[in-house]
């Protein structure tokens, strides 16, 4: 979730897992295999790297397969998903990965489906927006593993000290209580991170708060759509235009945004769970509510998923299995989830958290999830599309930008990509 919850966005590692299998979950007459996993982290440091999730995971998993050794090596965010990719280009293939995108390797034959390692029940398991999320042409190859939706962060002081007594529920809300908050010396009103970070991200929460989406109903990139269009010719205008997000949007990142709200700078913020550990760290009295719209609540909320797949190349489909099904157990899932500040991507692991007090402030993350919208993940053309969204609409939503014009851009840039994908 980087994007980063977090995409989410999160600071981390990549693990590669290394079991040799006896007897217990190999062919007959294995001597011992070797697979190995590459998996990025959500620890922003040592004390609470991905490692100690995976080590605590793995010894209780040798416990209960005997003859099976696991190994754990750790790279980070900025690594991982290049470190998979030069990997499969030198033949050597990790036999599992946990990283950001699936659907390139999907689409080249790489992948074994999800059907064909896990047990139905696990399968079964998944939220099922996320698993759909995970789907290439209709068979699910990308297999959640984090996930992360979006809500309006606030801060209660700030909201306080400048009279503001309700957060906002509407965009025309936004603005009258940005334009409080700058009245008594906030720095950014309205933190609205462009920066090439996550960019992103912060363009599909306000396509979705907007009426409009990356992608209409049958799957087709709709980016110069004429809500998208609306929308962000709206935040031009109102937000930045009125200088209400204390800077150039396009100079912002999602990094920079969060820290600011944590040192009490920022009113008001697009966020994802993890900012939630980082304000109380510094003592902030913040609420969320769910995003608003042009006249209510936004119409949909962004979700997004890192995912772990299954490769071929090394053929051994039934240890891979055997070791998923026991990674996707409620409790690993739950104490994943726990550990970092994310949302379940099982239903059984997903009712645990909301039953218990806890996880409270999880709760209306959670809660908005089964109909959250994804990134089109599934397209091969995605990469491409989003790498594009990061270098444009920072500078559209600027004061000298065209929005209008920089949404069909893209558009086109979009269209190109998946026609040639096809």
């Amino acid at each position: 979730m980087r994007r980063r919850y977090v995409s989410l966005a999160a600071a981390g590692l990549t693990a590669a897992l290394t079991l040799t299998l006896t007897g217990c979950g190999s062919g007959s007459g294995d001597n011992g295999v070797t697979l190995t996993l590459v998996a990025a982290d959500y620890g922003d440091s040592k004390a609470n790297s991905s490692r100690h999730y995976w080590d605590d995971l793995v010894h209780a998993f040798e416990e209960q397969n005997p003859g099976i050794k696991v190994d754990v090596q750790v790279y980070n965010w900025t690594q991982v998903d290049k470190k998979v990719e030069d990997l499969v280009h030198a033949g050597k293939a990790p036999d599992m990965a946990q990283i950001g995108a699936y659907a390139d390797y999907a689409a080249h034959g790489k992948l074994y489906t999800a059907d064909e390692l896990l047990s139905i029940p696990v399968q079964a398991d998944f939220t099922p927006s996320l698993a759909g999320a995970g789907e290439y042409q209709r068979k699910q190859y990308g297999m959640p593993f984090g996930a992360s939706t979006r809500r309006l962060f606030y801060n209660k002081k700030l909201f306080a000290d400048a009279g503001i007594t309700s957060p906002p529920q509407t965009w025309n809300d936004i603005v009258n209580d940005a334009k409080a908050l700058k009245a008594h010396g906030v720095k950014m009103p309205f933190a609205l991170p462009f920066g090439p970070e996550e960019t992103q991200a912060e363009t599909l929460q306000w396509m979705l708060a907007g009426g409009g989406d990356y992608t209409d109903n049958i799957g087709k990139y709709s980016i110069n759509s004429a809500e998208n269009v609306k929308t962000f010719e709206w935040l031009q205008k109102e937000l930045v235009g009125k200088d209400l997000t204390g800077g150039d949007p396009a100079k912002v990142n999602r990094e920079d945004a969060f820290a600011a709200f944590a040192d009490g700078n920022v009113g008001m913020l697009n966020g994802h769970p993890t900012l939630m550990k980082q304000a109380e760290a510094k003592g902030i009295d913040y609420g969320t509510v769910e995003l608003p719209g042009p006249n209510g609540k936004a119409k949909a909320t962004m979700g997004v998923a890192d995912w772990m797949m299954a490769f071929k190349q090394n053929g051994h489909r039934q240890q891979v299995g055997t070791f998923l099904n026991f990674v996707y157990s409620e409790k690993n899932v739950l104490k994943f989830s726990a550990d970092y500040n994310l949302l379940p991507v099982t239903t059984s692991a997903s009712q645990a958290m909301l039953a218990d007090d806890k996880f409270s402030k999880l709760h209306g993350f959670l809660n908005q999830l089964p109909t959250a919208h994804f990134y089109p993940s599934a397209k091969t053309s995605w990469p491409l599309v989003s790498k594009t969204i990061k270098a444009r609409m920072g500078i559209a939503v600027g004061p000298q930008g065209n929005p209008s014009a920089t949404l069909t851009d893209i558009q086109n840039t979009a269209d190109m990509a998946d026609n040639s994908a096809q």
